[in-house]
């Protein structure tokens, strides 16, 4: 009777430590949710690129200052024929250069949001946040005459909040899965070779149309030519979207990237 009783007791301590365990494990999850990746059809989430196996590849191009580089990109994307090409124009600039905004809508190319003000907007409330993409939303919709569903955040920083808000506003958030690094201006060839190099089908390629990017428009011809040569079709992202559906998407904020 009394070697019952030890070896139940003992089965009941090893329960409990198991119980504990997994109580302190659901905590640990709880507290660290908001850096976990999370893959969900009912979650918002940011668009790196489309899951296709069609030869599709979407070129993008940020602007937030300057004057001097987006003409020649334009010139390059007309003289190769490129008629599909998204831009995401920073409102501030684009209310100080209407007349290249008038230049990109009338070259039929897509015009999405880099928002307001250049900064991380993981770091501003959900009030500023809001803010920040309503006024980027009025100011682009005034000068271009339709309102932008796509938004690429200032230095691609976001998280879980930022992605609820702005598609509470209706907006797609878009990233990138080619980064050129064209902003660094390492070299014409260093940017080519970057970005056929690891171009897909399904591919968002981030570019800049910014003054601080010197080389761009030097390497966009041959990009253009290394991947028509490999069988790929330009689309805007908007096209590329339609390929495939985003829901459960992953959703990569700031602090799950690091």
């Amino acid at each position: 009777m009394n070697s019952f009783y030890v070896f139940s007791g003992k089965k009941i301590k090893r329960y409990l430590i198991v119980l504990a365990a997994a109580v302190f494990a659901i905590g640990i999850i709880y507290l660290e949710s908001g850096n976990v990746s999370v893959f969900s059809e009912d979650t918002p989430s940011a668009v790196y690129s489309v899951p296709t196996e069609k030869k599709v590849i979407a070129l993008t191009f940020d602007i937030s200052w300057g004057d001097k580089r987006t003409e020649p990109i334009l010139k390059v994307l007309k003289e190769n024929k490129i008629e599909k090409a998204t831009f995401f124009l920073s409102s501030p600039w684009s209310k100080t250069h209407p007349e290249i905004v008038t230049s990109i809508k009338e070259a039929g190319y897509e015009i999405g949001s880099h928002g307001h003000r250049h900064e991380n907007y993981s770091s501003l409330t959900e009030e500023e946040i809001r803010k920040e993409i309503s006024t980027a939303h009025s100011i682009l919709t005034d000068l271009t005459g339709k309102e932008p569903n796509l938004l690429r955040l200032p230095n691609g920083d976001f998280d879980k909040r930022v992605l609820q808000v702005a598609s509470s506003l209706n907006y797609q958030v878009v990233q990138w899965d080619t980064d050129s690094q064209d902003w660094k201006n390492p070299g014409v060839q260093s940017i080519v070779d970057r970005v056929v190099s690891k171009a897909h089908p399904g591919d968002i390629v981030l570019l800049h149309a910014s003054d601080s990017s010197k080389q761009t428009h030097e390497a966009l011809p041959v990009i253009i030519d290394k991947l028509r040569n490999q069988g790929y079709e330009f689309v805007t992202v908007s096209e590329l979207l339609n390929h495939s559906s985003t829901k459960g998407s992953e959703v990569r904020d700031q602090a799950s990237a690091q």
